[in-house]
């Protein structure tokens, strides 16, 4: 297997992020309210306070980077993998019922094709089980230097749940479960949960699974 170089820049890469990892999804959603914390102080935002407090006690925010497994992939193989989610992703936009299965390795083949994912995140599944393990500099989300947010981020569901409103009991950071209030946080006045499916069409209904060794994305259309 050839060692990756560097891809031509993806064109879907964040609607992936968005519309298939939602584990990412609460990564940011929490990293990103921490580092604004840092960044101004503690002030104001419940999400914001409780985030940096949680996070604290998890111990997601460092000062220093974690390791995390690299991927072998290859040019051809993250075009495939891109192909496939633009493919899925323009059926779901034209509202006609659609479904996509990745592998482990095809989605570490996707997160390998943006360079603010890259070498930052790695995906393993085993069974029901989706594990990721992300370091990534708190700066590239807030323009705050110095910190990382390092997470060891599992799934696990039973059977398919909603895209836009999964459990958040069946996802851990560092061995501890979400906030079971998490959403009803307050950012700028509005709780996390609308910034979480502000924009959630065409997405809202599509469900995730986690299956054999897959992740599944299947979207009724409308």
């Amino acid at each position: 297997m050839n060692s990756w170089v560097e891809p031509p820049r993806p064109t879907s890469m964040g609607c992936f992020a968005k519309g298939c990892l939602i584990l990412v999804v609460f990564a940011i959603v929490l990293a990103l309210a921490c580092s604004v914390g840092i960044y101004w102080g503690l002030r104001h935002d419940s999400a914001v306070l409780r985030s940096v407090l949680w996070l604290t006690k998890t111990g997601a925010i460092t000062n220093a980077p974690s390791p995390i497994p690299r991927s072998q992939t290859s040019d051809a193989k993250i075009e495939v993998a891109l192909e496939r989610w633009r493919n899925f992703e323009t059926t779901v936009r034209t509202g006609q019922p659609a479904e996509i299965e990745l592998s482990a390795d095809e989605i570490n083949d996707l997160i390998a094709s943006a360079p603010d994912t890259r070498n930052k995140m790695f995906v393993s599944i085993e069974g029901n089980r989706l594990r990721a393990q992300i370091s990534m500099p708190l700066g590239e989300l807030a323009g705050r230097s110095g910190y990382y947010f390092n997470g060891d981020i599992a799934i696990q569901f039973d059977g398919p749940e909603s895209l836009v409103r999964p459990p958040l009991n069946s996802i851990t950071i560092n061995n501890q479960r979400l906030p079971p209030d998490m959403l009803d946080w307050t950012f700028r006045s509005r709780p996390l949960r609308d910034y979480l499916v502000e924009n959630a069409d065409p997405w809202n209904t599509a469900t995730i699974e986690i299956r054999d060794n897959k992740l599944i994305v299947r979207s009724r259309g409308e």
